[in-house]
């Protein structure tokens, strides 16, 4: 491989294996809270709370380990298209389920 290849696989610096684990310990964190949400009450602000949760630890995990953050924006506008879809989607059965029903 020459030089000038190897330069362009390289265009950004790798991130450090301790970011790695700060990304995990707050991916971590989340999903402890949205575990907590089982056992706590709190509310009608259950699934907007659940919902921007999921939504943050998609961004990380996309961005980060799965280097969304370094590659095209092509890419990007993919995954976001994509969550924005699958959330929509979701909303949808969940107003299915409460106002829609007989029961």
């Amino acid at each position: 491989m020459s030089t000038e290849a190897a330069a362009t696989n390289t265009d950004h610096e790798h991130p450090t294996d301790a970011k790695y684990v700060q990304i995990a310990i707050l991916l971590a964190v989340i999903t402890a809270a949205e575990v907590s949400t089982y056992f706590v009450d709190i509310g009608p602000v259950l699934i907007p709370a659940l919902m921007v949760m999921m939504v943050v630890k998609f961004f990380y995990v996309a961005a980060w380990f799965m280097h969304l953050r370094f590659d095209s924006v092509l890419f990007t506008r993919f995954f976001v298209t994509g969550l924005i879809l699958a959330t929509a989607v979701y909303c949808i059965v969940l107003t299915v389920f409460e106002f829609w029903t007989g029961g």
